[in-house]
């Protein structure tokens, strides 16, 4: 496989990405748009910021990955992200 050249995403954009992606409430489209902009910072950046290893990142973070939530918590400080909880109603 090639490799891609990918640019990393303004965290405003990947915030908005991700907050798209959640309102969907598909969890394999959560992750596929995280993974992607974690390949976009650099997957070997993304692991020495969370102590995770690269290709433990790449299959937890694919469309089908089912990571655990310190390892997500962990995905998004790297990348200057957090969540943000707010009511149902308060969302839509």
């Amino acid at each position: 496989m090639p490799k891609m050249d990918f640019k990393p995403w303004p965290v405003d954009d990947a915030a908005a990405a991700l907050n798209a992606a959640l309102a969907t409430d598909d969890l394999s489209r959560v992750m596929a748009t995280l993974g992607t902009i974690a390949r976009a910072k650099s997957m070997r950046q993304v692991a020495a910021d969370t102590g995770l290893g690269r290709e433990s990142l790449y299959k937890s973070l694919a469309p089908t990955g089912r990571p655990e939530f310190a390892t997500v918590l962990k995905v998004l400080a790297a990348l200057g992200l957090r969540l943000c909880v707010v009511p149902i109603e308060d969302a839509r």
